[in-house]
């Protein structure tokens, strides 16, 4: 009887000695035809079943057959033959779901929105398909050292698993898509360990029943497939270790506070952070407004918010809120596609939700004007004032939507796993948990990255269509500033124009300042902060003639 795994002996050798039969064409010629077995008694296919037909032996041979016989092969036994169908089966399974991940970087299907940045599960399965292709490519050639190293690939994977499933907040931002996709990777891992051992195991059993002796030697076919297999691991090795290097980091941050709350907005599907300083005051029956920091292209804590906190601090102003767009700072990513007006829906339903009532004077920069500008168009009654810094016009959204500016964020969002960059600034440049969740090293996240590759793909579709219906919509009499850069202005004539033309968006424009050696970040420059508390204050002074009565 065959064994499920093979035999190193051969069923018609009842000593067992491993070696075979001889051939037909020498002692089974003597055999009478009346001795051989009737055609149609010939018993069924099994795993010593030849898969290429007989051949006559060569002269004064022993029966057995040359190591380099291409019959001298593992596939001879079912069971090998087995494991690689499911090795293939797996890889089709890999890349379907490869292919719908890589979908919902940009379409986020129904029930495949992750809070994160979608990138960490990304990278978990493209590290599966390179497993098991690696696995197919050279499955007749198992090697000790193939094993080990899926074994420390492995290892690290339940490392990443142990990370994702312990820590709270990453597991809230890769949810059961980034877990399915850890979990995946791990187990195939394990799989291309055990399908190697087998494979060694078949081809070491057909050596020894074929060629009459185990096979120590390796052609040098067989030792470039081990030397090209390992180069293969050995990236598979650093990228994994990079890759849990980067969840330490996430888990180190993932400890930051922070002010304000976290709110759950569209439905619950994610996060935006919110935070407001101050108390709500009143003049007689007047409220006093609420400064509503609406930040450009970096988080609002990074030194914009400083800003308001100083002019706070001066008592220009008596309260403000900021928050963070989404994938900024302590916000969630939202789903794709996400446009500026989703954003100012975002933020509405976040000040809904966390009790806040306006008045408001709205207070933001480069892309964030736009965000902010929608928003005014949907509250209206509650808009005292516009003031926007260096503001990015409508008709220049096509300069952040790019086709060639997108594929680089995407490209950027696929390796930010490997968080080289992060980790090199952790380890010799003393970056710490600020200066990546909301600092300088921010832009650095795959989270951030998500954030400004859906601002890309449809800032020149859907955000711009917002933005010019919000012009239609805008009340013409709400106050308005603008603060423009005069190195910007200086260099680029487009820019000017734009500015010139944002200032009559209303047509209550109380002022408009070009601070001369200010850059695009007016508020990086003493000049810039000046002028901005002056025309902040200003907006305040007027605000009251137009806020809302307290409430009875």
């Amino acid at each position: 009887m065959v064994s499920l795994w093979g035999s190193s002996k051969d069923d018609n050798n009842p000593n067992g000695s491993g070696s075979v039969t001889p051939r037909e064409g020498e002692e089974g010629q003597s055999q009478s035809q009346s001795q051989r077995p009737a055609s149609g008694s010939r018993r069924d296919p099994d795993e010593r079943t030849r898969l290429l037909p007989r051949r006559p032996p060569p002269p004064n041979s022993d029966g057995y057959l040359d190591p380099d016989d291409p019959a001298v092969s593992p596939y001879n036994l079912w069971t090998v033959r087995f494991l690689r169908y499911l090795t293939i089966l797996f890889l089709i399974i890999t890349f379907l779901w490869w292919v719908l991940l890589l979908v919902a970087i940009f379409v986020s299907p129904p029930m495949m929105h992750a809070r994160g940045s979608g990138f960490f599960d990304f990278s978990y399965t493209t590290l599966t398909a390179g497993n098991l292709l690696v696995a197919l490519i050279f499955f007749s050639a198992p090697s000790k050292a193939m094993r080990i190293s899926q074994l420390i690939i492995a290892g690290f994977l339940l490392v990443d698993m142990i990370i994702i499933l312990l820590v709270g907040r990453i597991r809230m931002e890769e949810g059961w898509i980034g877990i399915a996709s850890v979990v995946w990777a791990a187990l195939m891992a394990f799989w291309c360990v055990m399908t190697d051992r087998v494979v060694e195991w078949g081809k070491r059993q057909e050596e020894e029943r074929l060629t009459g002796r185990p096979e120590t030697r390796r052609t040098l076919k067989q030792w470039l497939a081990i030397l090209t297999d390992q180069v293969f691991l050995i990236v598979f090795i650093a990228i994994v270790v990079l890759m849990t290097a980067t969840l330490v980091l996430r888990w180190r941050d993932a400890t930051l506070p922070y002010e304000g709350e976290r709110i759950f907005v569209d439905g619950d599907k994610y996060q935006v952070h919110l935070a407001c300083v101050g108390n709500v005051t009143y003049t007689g029956e007047q409220r006093d407004p609420t400064v509503l920091l609406e930040s450009g292209e970096n988080p609002s804590e990074y030194d914009f918010e400083h800003w308001a906190y100083s002019s706070w601090k001066n008592d220009t102003i008596t309260r403000y809120c900021y928050w963070d767009r989404p994938g900024y700072a302590w916000s969630d990513n939202a789903p794709s596609p996400h446009s500026a007006g989703m954003s100012a829906d975002a933020l509405s339903e976040a000040l809904a939700r966390a009790g806040e009532e306006g008045p408001w004077i709205l207070v933001s920069a480069g892309y964030g004007s736009i965000v902010s500008r929608i928003f005014s168009s949907r509250h209206l009654r509650d808009v005292v004032g516009i003031m926007m810094v260096d503001p990015l016009h409508e008709d220049l959204l096509h300069r952040i939507g790019s086709p060639a500016r997108g594929f680089v964020l995407w490209g950027y969002g696929i390796i930010s796993p490997l968080g080289l960059q992060r980790i090199f600034g952790a380890i010799f440049e003393g970056r710490t948990r600020e200066d990546r969740v909301y600092g300088r090293s921010a832009y650095q996240g795959g989270k951030f990255i998500k954030a400004q590759l859906q601002e890309n793909l449809v800032a020149d579709s859907l955000s711009k269509n917002e933005v010019a219906s919000a012009r239609n919509i805008q009340s013409r009499d709400t106050p308005l500033v603008i603060v423009s850069s005069g190195i910007e202005v200086r260099k680029d004539s487009e820019w000017e124009r734009k500015q010139r033309d944002l200032t009559h968006i209303t047509d209550n424009l109380v002022s408009w300042d070009v601070v001369n050696k200010a850059p695009h970040l007016v508020w990086h420059t003493p000049e810039g902060r000046e002028v901005m508390e002056k025309d902040l204050r200003m907006l305040v002074k007027l605000a009251p003639s137009v806020a809302f009565p307290e409430d009875e």
